[in-house]
């Protein structure tokens, strides 16, 4: 199933959209994002998509870096958080991103977190330009997002010190969280994009996609912008399953 089974829009501009199951995601964002940044290139010329980590993600980006609609020579990917590991490691989003976008998209447009530097606090500020410089006059296109059963998003975590920052774009946390320190893009940073697009799978993630939809900003997620703000998600995690 690829079309919705319920769209509703919220009064501060969320929409929210369920379908059946993560196929039905993977089929539906890969076409949003797609045409979105056609849309942009159209506008704009260049287009930047922030990219997640984790499992949920990676069966939409494949489905994304095979369609040949896309403005490829006007796309470049960035990071919306990444471990502290070295490059190439298991544990790096970026390994998997890779292995998805670098047949598209030349060395030059893939924007990595330098978070192998031994100096991080300068890579925050050093990666925090390269957005700045990548936004220019047309602002930065789509930041995806997922959800995590605790509330977080991107790295920021609940009571982890990263939450205080709201004069940067990009910062440490100050925790260990999954045996790693992150790099993150911060609510501010978060805040810079034009479209959020929110992938929301499972029925672990119930409880926390009730509090998201319901701007409960005591959890992280929910202090994000909501205005232009899509969530995809699946019955399961909106207790819709059969």
């Amino acid at each position: 199933m690829t079309s919705s089974r319920r769209s509703e829009v919220f009064d501060d501009g969320l929409t929210l959209e369920v379908m059946e199951d993560a196929d039905a995601i993977a089929v539906r964002g890969a076409n949003w994002i797609a045409a979105t940044l056609t849309g942009a290139s159209a506008d704009h010329g260049r287009c930047v998509l922030a990219i997640s980590g984790g499992r949920s993600p990676w069966p939409m980006f494949r489905r994304l870096a095979n369609d040949p609609s896309v403005p490829w020579s006007q796309v470049h990917i960035v990071q919306i958080d990444e471990r502290i590991a070295p490059l190439g490691h298991p544990d790096r989003n970026w390994t998997e991103a890779i292995g998805v976008f670098g047949s598209v998209l030349p060395q030059d447009q893939l924007h990595a977190m330098p978070v192998e530097d031994d100096d991080l606090d300068a890579a925050c500020v050093r990666y925090a330009h390269v957005m700045e410089s990548l936004a220019g006059n047309a602002g930065l296109c789509i930041a995806h997002l997922g959800l995590g059963a605790d509330g977080h998003t991107a790295s920021l975590f609940p009571d982890d010190s990263i939450l205080d920052v709201h004069n940067r774009t990009v910062a440490l946390t100050g925790a260990v969280h999954a045996g790693r320190r992150r790099m993150s893009l911060t609510h501010l940073g978060l805040s810079q994009f034009e479209h959020v697009l929110w992938q929301v799978q499972g029925a672990e993630k119930s409880d926390m996609l009730a509090r998201l939809l319901a701007g409960d900003t005591s959890i992280p997620a929910a202090r994000v912008r909501r205005d232009t703000a899509l969530v995809m998600a699946d019955a399961a995690s909106t207790g819709q399953a059969n």
